[in-house]
């Protein structure tokens, strides 16, 4: 049980700690706008997560 409630904790704080890096990537792109717009990569346009382009049915 110890070994479940350790896994659940460890997947969410990588996941809180994602959304941190997210944030302060947004906060870092507001305040230096000489190095362009914050841009999220995203597989196939933005419309899905493929990320094999040959077989994507979203392209751009």
């Amino acid at each position: 049980m110890l070994d479940f409630m350790i896994a659940c904790i460890t997947i969410m704080l990588v996941l809180f700690g994602w959304v941190a890096v997210q944030y302060l990537a947004r906060q870092f792109a507001e305040r230096h706008p000489e190095f362009g717009p914050y841009v999220e990569k995203r597989g196939c346009g933005g419309n899905c997560s493929c990320g094999d382009e040959d077989k994507c049915k979203n392209k751009q």
